[in-house]
């Protein structure tokens, strides 16, 4: 896995052992930014289930203001420290250890543009968290919410009930990326 474009770019980024995280592969990443690259310069990121880290780096690396990367998992939160060092990205990057409904609740007043949502598909917790964005108001008047899941039609029958906006839907292999917005 490696930082695909902008300051860090070629960027070899360390990954968790084991299967409690997968990262997002570098074609999907490749087509995500590619989607939203317009929205990136001087962004602020909130990487909610950051794993490596690698999706707030790219954002970093690309021209993105400020990222949070959060991540409840203390070799999570190990791995991401690296990544971040040898990115040399340290100045615009914030790493939080902690439950991302905490951490949620620490940044109530903060607005932000992006918002990656990846978590353990396992889990079944990413509506959960869309949700709690909402009601906190943390998405930013014209920010948008991205959120990869292997099925999204469980997602997507669950986002309905929320005040948000699907504008778009991509797919690749098993993994989907939905693309989020504030309704009205």
């Amino acid at each position: 896995m490696r930082v695909i474009s902008g300051s860090s770019r070629g960027t070899n980024l360390e990954t968790l052992e084991g299967n409690n995280t997968r990262p997002t592969l570098d074609r999907v990443k490749e087509a995500l930014f590619n989607i939203i690259q317009c929205k990136i310069i001087d962004a602020n990121v909130l990487d909610l289930f950051s794993g490596s880290g690698a999706l707030g780096i790219e954002a970093l690396s690309r021209g993105a203001k400020s990222c949070i990367m959060c991540d409840k998992s203390y070799e999570a939160i190990e791995v991401i420290n690296k990544n971040v060092k040898k990115t040399h990205l340290e100045e615009k990057a914030k790493i939080i250890k902690n439950d991302y409904k905490k951490t949620l609740e620490l940044l109530q007043g903060q607005k932000f543009d992006l918002i990656f949502i990846d978590p353990p598909y396992v889990l079944n917790i990413a509506v959960d968290s869309i949700k709690t964005i909402i009601e906190l108001d943390l998405l930013e008047g014209n920010g948008i919410i991205i959120l990869e899941t292997d099925n999204e039609k469980r997602e997507l029958e669950n986002l309905n009930k929320l005040n948000v906006n699907v504008y778009d839907l991509r797919k690749y292999g098993r993994v989907s990326l939905i693309f989020l917005n504030r309704k009205g």
